[in-house]
């Protein structure tokens, strides 16, 4: 575990010496974990469709339907998300909200199969813009509704 002065150390370095820094991957690591272990236990105590993510839920899932109409989302496919011609869709719909969306770019952890818990098998690495349209869409259109009964407060296992 680091500790808040190696935390602190970290984030004064300059922003060059940060490339391929542990500390801060495993920073970044614990910080998408504990993320990513909220959420899901959010998810198992409460109705999905109520739950509001954001201050900018209602645009974000209305760009986002309106961008990717067909995109499936109860599993996602990685690679779809993460080709070339995927990137160049997302960036532009993940760039409109930098204004908006605090920490927009930050990554974090994407349930591939929504039925399921994060796992190391079924965790993907996305934006956090990403990350908010998709479970808004799953959220709204009843995907994760199932999750409740599934898994009354249980908690992420990555390992």
């Amino acid at each position: 575990m680091v500790d808040v002065d190696t935390a602190r150390a970290v984030l004064q370095t300059r922003a060059e010496d940060y490339e391929n820094d542990q500390t801060l991957e495993q920073m970044w690591a614990m910080k998408a974990f504990e993320h990513a272990e909220i959420y899901f236990n959010i998810l198992c105590s409460a109705d999905p469709k109520l739950l509001r993510l954001t201050p900018h839920d209602d645009v974000i899932y209305k760009l986002f339907r309106e961008e990717f109409p067909n995109l499936k989302i109860d599993v996602i496919d990685e690679d779809e998300m993460k080709n070339d011609a995927g990137k160049a869709k997302w960036r532009p719909f993940c760039e409109r909200f930098k204004n908006y969306v605090e920490d927009y770019s930050f990554g974090t952890l994407l349930r591939i199969d929504c039925t399921e818990d994060y796992t190391a098998k079924n965790s993907i690495f996305s934006t956090r813009i990403q990350f908010l349209a998709i479970e808004l869409a799953r959220n709204r259109e009843g995907y994760n509704d199932c999750l409740r009964s599934k898994f009354k407060n249980k908690t992420p296992n990555l390992e």
